[in-house]
């Protein structure tokens, strides 16, 4: 291939010569013969593109919104010295390759390292898409070029994985310190909180009778009263519904990262807590299925099984919801399902099954707030106004239905801005804690 030198250095020689010579014609005609000639040689002369090996290394996880660095070693398996001009291309999602290509010089046999770094923009896996070489000959006239496809065999496949921000763990130093009080795990204890048995104290004015131990008392000959603890070793099921309805978009946020977001910041206190976390991602079929594990592999593995977790624009059944939650928690456990209130997703996918759910466990429906809503509904400036108004008012009061619906069948409900969505969730699960309804 012809290097974009060539057409400028023949216009550049064109032009002189039509300036400086009489009759240029026959002059133009040699200088252009003169220059293919060139080109075709300095072509003949590059090294083979194809004739490379490449390898791969580096990360293959990185927190979204930080950076990661791919290195690719390219090898020149020619007889000749190879000058190339090599760029490693990945999908779009990956962010920028930076740099965008990168400058070599080979010796054959000679093996350089190029780094790329990315800086990926959504949530998943984000694989290499292709390796473009560009070999140059020694006078840079023309260059032959190759491209590797992610598809070709001898190209070396890599994903960089782009796992969740996790941006609620700023919550997390919050909730433990509400999580010890709650354990009496400082000097503030809550009196009467948790079912478990755990010490017994003396009476002071202000104490729940019915925390008196009798028989204690007449060991002691006064009155002691019983300690109780939150309980521990429960059951926490986080189910994500990755439904049509966890496309939808909050501001910029889909409602299924924010799912994700408010999951792990539910997961890591209650493993603080030493409650057993499981989570089901599911729609019409099972995306994720992770059972607990040890405080130092849970987050670990949810973050791994969440990562790749995208919308799948089919009705969730709710159906096949239950029946997988019955499946895994046979004892009684909190289910906080992640979906949203939309009024014929839960009225009829929903609420028909719910009984069965709700005999069983205690389940919390978690679903964000869209605060444009009461924004439509304040508008009032002219007739355009008043019908979007009108729309969001109704809107509005199907929500109210919906979780008043929910309410009835005994499911805790929470409905909050997406900025405060995951401490909402935590904070009623502190709240079920604290009353010992787990």
């Amino acid at each position: 291939m012809i290097s974009w030198r060539v057409p400028a250095l023949v216009l550049l020689l064109g032009a002189a010569t039509v300036w400086w010579v009489p009759s240029p014609w026959l002059v133009l005609a040699a200088i252009l013969g003169f220059v293919v000639l060139a080109g075709a040689a300095d072509w003949a002369m590059a090294a083979p593109a194809g004739e490379v090996t490449l390898r791969r290394s580096g990360p293959t996880q990185v927190r979204l919104g930080e950076s990661a660095a791919v290195t690719l070693s390219v090898t020149n398996d020619a007889v000749r010295p190879m000058r190339a001009l090599v760029r490693d291309a990945w999908v779009p999602s990956a962010g920028p390759a930076e740099p965008y290509a990168h400058q070599l010089d080979l010796d054959p046999g000679e093996t350089a390292t190029i780094e790329t770094t990315l800086t990926p923009t959504r949530r998943g896996d984000r694989p290499a898409s292709r390796v473009s070489i560009r070999s140059y000959g020694p006078f840079g006239l023309a260059f032959r070029q190759t491209t590797r496809r992610r598809s070709d065999a001898i190209t070396p496949p890599w994903t960089l994985r782009a796992l969740p921000e996790f941006r609620s763990r700023r919550f997390l130093p919050e909730k433990l310190s509400r999580l010890r009080v709650i354990d009496g795990q400082v000097v503030t204890r809550g009196r009467g909180q948790g079912t478990e048995f755990d010490s017994l104290r003396d009476y002071v004015i202000g104490d729940d009778p019915r925390s008196i131990d009798w028989r204690g008392s007449a060991r002691r000959e006064h009155m002691v009263v019983k300690q109780w603890r939150p309980e521990r070793d429960r059951r926490v099921l986080c189910v994500i519904d990755t439904g049509r309805t966890s496309a939808g978009r909050i501001g910029d946020q889909p409602r299924l990262d924010a799912a994700i977001d408010a999951a792990l910041l539910l997961a890591a206190l209650a493993s603080h807590a030493d409650d057993r976390v499981d989570l089901l991602a599911v729609d019409t079929e099972t995306h994720a299925n992770v059972s607990s594990s040890s405080k130092r592999t849970l987050l670990p593995k949810l973050v791994d099984a969440m990562a790749p977790l995208q919308p799948t624009l089919v009705e969730t059944d709710f159906g096949r919801v239950v029946a997988e939650v019955l499946a895994i928690e046979r004892k009684r456990a909190l289910v906080v399902l992640f979906t949203t209130l939309d009024p014929g997703a839960i009225g009829e996918g929903l609420l028909p099954v719910l009984p069965k759910l709700v005999s069983r466990h205690t389940v919390v429906v978690a679903a964000v707030y869209d605060t444009a809503l009461d924004v439509l509904a304040g508008a009032r400036a002219g007739a355009a106004d008043l019908h979007t108004a009108a729309a969001a008012e109704r809107g509005l009061a199907e929500l109210r239905r919906v979780r008043a619906a929910l309410t009835r069948h005994g499911v805790h409900v929470v409905n909050a801005p997406m900025e405060s969505f995951a401490s909402a969730v935590a904070d009623k699960y502190l709240d079920l804690k604290a009353a010992g309804k787990l």
